[in-house]
């Protein structure tokens, strides 16, 4: 009797399971027209304006009196924002938030497959949430990990964005963690290290093969004397990086957040400069000049301090808060291009919209977090031929907020409807 009781249960539970994906997962339409208040294309906002989708991609986007949609199954939504996909622009899908489980936890006693089963569930809940592009910057001690996940979505398998992924992260030897641990312990490490010309070569090429879509690399960490953020690779070995990535069509991005290792990467040729906590007015000019990207992962640090017990809501701003505000006040003054990223993993994924809320917290306009997370994202990423916009032959990746952004941004919060290559995942 124990027995059958078991797996009436289990019966019970796959039938539950089925008519939840089922709910949550809805095969796009042939042909279906999508009507909002207002339509954001990633530039600028419209009025009376509907979006067209055929399949996969969008036929039609414009005024209203220019499409015939007659017989066209139509979809209308009230008091409502048409808009992107939002492309989420630094994440970590194989990481939660610290507060939950410490980093040094995460890699040292977690195994792969069980760091991935939460994975799967972070893609879901960053998809449900609008965003339908991830960049992943990392397993974080997950090996290529990252390469099955973005596989497995990309088959239908499990529910998910599209991710842009780097594998494994390249550190110089002795500079990353975990550490603390005696000199004969052998332990993994949440990164690759590697040095010098051959490996460095080497490594760039395994990982590329191993289906890394860019090559990521630590221009500085804190390994200094007394923990302080130092550079790590010269500039010699970061051009070298560059160089070899590019000969196969890949681009370099730059952990960095010390004056030198910002200017090292920055003449190397890197793309973007991830986190930038420590630029000067010079180094915002420099990376105006060379047209390299600036994702300053403003919640990331929120959010760790407030794990250290900082009472955000009643105490005052501590100095690492206020010296954030002050960098990114000065990189938005000296031009320089913003990418959206908030290192999604130090805090939940889903929450993605929490970066873009202190980005106009900040001092960021309204327009401009939309652009960043939207068209700017998916140019810097160099996938704007297909997402990021809302225009004929682009991805049918749509979400539709309550709301209207452009007035608060907070309203990306209220996602009602998303749609990631055709097929609509959420639709309230």
């Amino acid at each position: 009797m124990k027995n059958d009781s078991n797996i009436t249960v289990m019966r019970l539970f796959i039938l539950l399971y089925l008519i939840f994906i089922a709910q949550q997962t809805v095969v796009g339409q042939a042909r279906i027209a999508l009507i909002a208040d207002r339509v954001f294309d990633g530039y600028e906002m419209h009025k009376s304006w509907i979006v067209v989708v055929e399949d996969d991609l969008i036929i039609y986007a414009g005024p209203e009196n220019e499409f015939d949609i007659s017989g066209v199954k139509a979809k209308y939504f009230n008091n409502a924002t048409l808009m992107p996909g939002m492309i989420e622009g630094h994440a970590h899908m194989f990481l939660y938030p610290y507060n939950q489980t410490p980093w040094n936890d995460q890699v040292l006693k977690e195994s792969e497959s069980y760091r991935t089963a939460r994975a799967t569930m972070h893609a879901r809940n960053t998809l449900i949430a609008g965003f339908t592009t991830v960049r992943d910057l990392g397993t974080e001690g997950a090996g290529y990990a990252d390469a099955g996940l973005k596989r497995a979505i990309d088959n239908h398998v499990i529910p998910g964005p599209r991710l842009i992924i780097c594998t494994r992260a390249i550190v110089v030897t002795g500079s990353y963690g975990p550490k603390g641990f005696a000199d004969h312990i052998q332990i993994p490490l949440g990164a690759e290290e590697t040095d010098g010309y051959d490996d460095l070569i080497q490594v760039v090429r395994n990982q590329i093969g191993k289906g890394a879509d860019f090559i990521k690399v630590y221009a500085d960490y804190r390994w200094g004397p007394h923990g302080e953020a130092m550079p790590t690779f010269s500039q010699k070995e970061l051009e070298l990086i560059v160089k070899t990535a590019r000969s196969s069509g890949r681009y370099v991005v730059a952990h960095a957040s010390t004056p030198e290792g910002m200017r090292r990467a920055i003449l190397a040729g890197v793309e973007t400069i991830e986190h930038g906590d420590g630029g000067t007015p010079e180094i915002w000019e420099l990376m105006k000049a060379h047209n390299v990207a600036l994702c300053p992962t403003l919640a990331a640090g929120d959010a760790i301090l407030q794990y250290g017990g900082w009472k955000k809501e009643s105490e005052q701003e501590p100095q690492r808060i206020q010296q954030k505000r002050k960098h990114f006040s000065e990189a938005l003054q000296h031009g320089v291009t913003i990418v959206a990223g908030g290192d999604v993993g130090v805090f939940e994924h889903g929450d993605n919209v929490r970066e873009l809320e202190m980005m106009v917290d900040y001092g960021m306009k309204n327009r401009n977090v939309l652009r960043s997370v939207t068209s700017v994202n998916a140019r810097i990423f160099h996938i704007d031929n297909e997402v990021g916009s809302i225009k004929k032959g682009m991805k049918a990746d749509i979400i539709v907020v309550t709301g209207n952004p452009d007035k608060d941004i907070s309203v990306l919060r209220n996602v009602e409807f998303v749609m990631k290559d055709g097929t609509i995942f959420k639709e309230n």
